[in-house]
Parts: structure tokens; sequence; C-alpha cells
């Protein structure tokens, strides 16, 4: 098996993922602000999905070793680099969530919620404890559980399936969707960070980061026909999570702009 397969095998969810109904309910400005406030937890939790990989691909504690495959190293310290500190809008260094965060207040999306969630999380050092105490939406909850018990529970080859083929893989087709519907319906809105954000990610994870975790997928599983099953049965989950996202965003936009008629 390889990454062809992969990408054949999982091809239904992708399709179901790109063709979304939720794509074409973004159709004012509060539906966009809605959007927003529910997606920026995947533009989160995937930096820990990221730093997981550092974590086990590379030595980040003291005394330093040479741990693993320098090509590993290389591949997933390249990815941090982009994710991390990368060139925002105004030439200055910043993550892509926190330029997330600010495209969100430049277009009035609320952040609130999320920087509440992320100090609940500082104060519980526990992060299942927090998704399960907050309010947020039952799909949105499993979509961090998931993630995290990947984290927890996972070898470096699941994670990276998880971190690739429901990530990184989709991210270009599903902004490039995104961005177009937004570009079209809110010309008076304040989306410069908005739209920076999401061309900053097609032309990083299209051009460099997408082919790079590609080639780390199979790196981490080589000839293990064991590790490749173990690879599509996670990344097969995590695009059930992230269809799951996209019909609780779906959800909660209907329900705001019912509540608002």
């Amino acid at each position: 098996m390889d990454t062809v397969i992969i990408n054949q095998n999982i091809a239904p969810l992708k399709a179901q993922l790109l063709d979304h109904p939720v794509y074409n309910k973004v159709k004012s400005v509060d539906d966009l602000k809605c959007f927003l406030e529910c997606h920026v937890y995947a533009v989160w939790d995937f930096m820990s999905l990221l730093k997981a990989l550092q974590t086990k691909l590379t030595c980040t504690a003291t005394p330093w070793m040479p741990v693993g495959n320098p090509e590993m190293r290389y591949l997933i310290n390249e990815i941090v680099l982009g994710e991390e500190t990368d060139i925002n809008i105004n030439g200055k260094r910043q993550s892509h969530y926190e330029m997330y965060l600010e495209a969100m207040e430049a277009c009035g999306a609320d952040t609130t919620d999320v920087k509440t969630f992320m100090q609940d999380v500082i104060t519980t050092q526990n992060i299942f404890v927090s998704i399960k105490n907050s309010t947020l939406h039952e799909n949105i909850k499993a979509f961090l559980d998931f993630t995290f018990r990947v984290i927890e529970q996972g070898a470096p080859h699941e994670i990276a399936a998880a971190f690739t083929f429901g990530r990184e893989d989709l991210i270009p087709g599903m902004f490039t969707e995104i961005l177009r519907n937004f570009q079209e319906n809110f010309p008076d809105t304040d989306l410069d960070k908005l739209v920076y954000y999401f061309e900053r990610h097609i032309e990083l994870d299209a051009d460099e980061h997408g082919p790079m975790a590609m080639k780390m997928i199979q790196e981490l599983c080589g000839d293990d026909t064991v590790k490749w099953q173990e690879a599509e049965a996670v990344s097969k989950l995590a695009l059930e999570k992230r269809i799951g996202l996209w019909d609780a965003i779906e959800e909660k936009i209907m329900h705001h702009d019912m509540a608002s008629i």
C-alpha cells in the first residue's frame, strides 16, 4: 500500500466533504461569523497534531540527542516553521492560529468563546475534561476529542495520517471553495486578513506542506502493511469527524438564520 492507494480509498469521504452543503449556507456576514467561530477550533487543534509529530519525530528535550531519521526531522521542522512562525499580512511573524483570530476580529466575529476554552485548557491541564465540560456543539466536541485521542494513543504514523489525509491534503481544495464564496458574498466586509490567511494556506499546503506530509507518511509506514492499514483507518475517521464538524457549522448557521427571521 502507499499514499496513492489511501487517497483512492478515502476519495468518497473527501468528495463528501468538498461537496458539503455548508459552503452554500454562508450567505451573510452573520453566517460568515458563525462559520469562523466554529471552524477556529480546527485551526487550533491542527497545531497540536503538528507539535505532537515534532515531539515524536525530533528531539524537543535536553540533553539533545539525534532522534530518528534526519529526513523526518527536516520535514516536520520545516512544516512547523511555516505554521507556527509564518509572515502575516503586516510582514510580522505569527502562527496561523493567531492570524485566524485576528482575521475573525477584523470582520467582527466573536473570539470570546475560543479564548475562554483555551484558558480552561490551561486551568484544567486536561484537554479531555475541558472538551467534555465545554458548551461546544457535540460534533465539535467529538472532532476535538478524536484529535487528542489520536495524539495520546496513536503511533507517529497514525498522527501523521490524521495530519496529512484529514487536514493538510484537504486544505487547498476546501479553502479555495470557501474563499471563492467569501469573495462573492461579502465584498463590503473587511476580509483582508481572512483572505490573506486562506491564500497562505493554499500556497503553503498545495506547493510545500502537502507534498512534505505525503513524504512523511511514506517514510513512517515504509513496507509495513499493518501501519498502512492503520494509517488508512485513522484517515477515514479523521474525515468523518471533519464532516461532522461541517454538519455542526451548517446546523448552527441554519438555527441562527431561523432565529433572525
